[in-house]
C-alpha cells in the first residue's frame, strides 16, 4: 500500500541527513576529515597527471632535439615540429590543471577556513562565506579558472623555458649548424619562403610571452605566485 493510497505525506526523514554534520557543536568531525582526505586524494591523481604530462612533453623535446642534431643534413623544420608537439602538450596540461584546481582549491578553502583557524583562532576566517561556496560547488562543481590562464600558469612554471631552448636549437641549427644558406633563405621549408617561416615563429612566441606575461588578476585559489596582491581569491560564481 502506497502513500497516496493511505493519504500519508511522503516519507522525507532521511533527505537532509546531513544538515548540522558540520556544525561546530559536532567537535572535529570524523566525516568532515573523510571529506578533506579525499579531496586531497583527488587533488593528488591531478597533481600526478600534470606531472605526467610535463616529463613527456621533456622526454620527447629531448629525443626530437637529440635527432636533429644527430646529422648535419637533417632538415630544421624536426625542431620546429618539437615545438609543434610541446604546444599540444602544453594544451593538454592546461586543460588537465583546470580540473586540478577543482580539487585543489576545495582543499585550500578547508586549509585557510578550518584548519588555519583550529590552529589559531586570533585571526578568524580568510572568508566568511566559505560554507556557501563550497556547497554550492559540491552541488554544481564548474572551472574556476580560464584556460588562458591555465596557459599562462602553465608556461610560467614549465613550458616558456622549454619553448626558449627550442628557439635556440632552431636559431642555431640555421647559423652555426647548417651554414650552407644564408637566413632567412635557410628557414624555407618547401615551397613556404624562410620570411614567412621566421614571421610563423616570430608570432607565435610573440603569443606566448603575452599569454604567460601580461598583467592580470589571477583568479587561483591557493596557488604560489609572484604577487600576492595579484590574487583575488576564490569566487564560486567564475564560469
Amino acid at each position: 500500500m502506497t502513500n497516496e493510497e493511505t493519504d500519508e505525506p511522503p516519507d522525507t526523514s532521511g533527505t537532509e541527513l546531513g544538515a548540522g554534520l558540520f556544525e561546530e557543536n559536532m567537535g572535529p568531525s570524523s566525516s568532515l576529515a573523510h571529506l578533506y582526505r579525499g579531496e586531497i586524494h583527488r587533488m593528488k591523481f591531478w597533481r600526478e597527471r600534470l606531472d605526467r604530462t610535463s616529463n613527456w612533453a621533456i622526454t620527447l623535446m629531448a629525443a626530437i632535439l637529440t635527432w636533429a642534431f644527430s646529422s648535419r643534413s637533417n632538415p630544421h623544420y624536426i625542431v620546429l615540429l618539437a615545438i609543434i608537439t610541446v604546444s599540444i602538450f602544453l594544451l593538454i596540461e592546461a586543460r588537465r590543471y583546470r580540473a586540478y584546481d577543482i580539487w585543489r582549491s576545495r582543499v585550500r578553502m578547508l586549509q585557510q577556513n578550518v584548519f588555519a583557524l583550529a590552529l589559531d583562532d586570533t585571526e578568524g576566517v580568510v572568508d566568511e562565506d566559505w560554507r556557501r561556496k563550497l556547497s554550492e560547488d559540491y552541488r554544481r562543481p564548474k572551472m574556476k579558472v580560464s584556460l588562458e590562464e591555465a596557459l599562462a600558469h602553465r608556461l610560467r612554471r614549465v613550458y616558456a623555458p622549454l619553448f626558449f631552448v627550442l628557439l635556440v636549437a632552431w636559431v642555431f641549427q640555421l647559423t652555426a649548424y647548417t651554414p650552407t644558406a644564408v637566413w632567412p633563405h635557410a628557414a624555407a621549408i618547401g615551397w613556404l619562403p624562410g620570411s614567412a617561416v621566421t614571421g610563423i615563429v616570430v608570432a607565435f612566441y610573440a603569443g606566448i610571452v603575452v599569454v604567460a606575461y601580461r598583467p592580470r588578476t589571477w583568479h587561483i585559489n591557493g596557488e604560489i605566485l609572484p604577487s600576492a596582491s595579484d590574487v583575488t581569491g576564490w569566487d564560486s560564481s567564475r564560469e
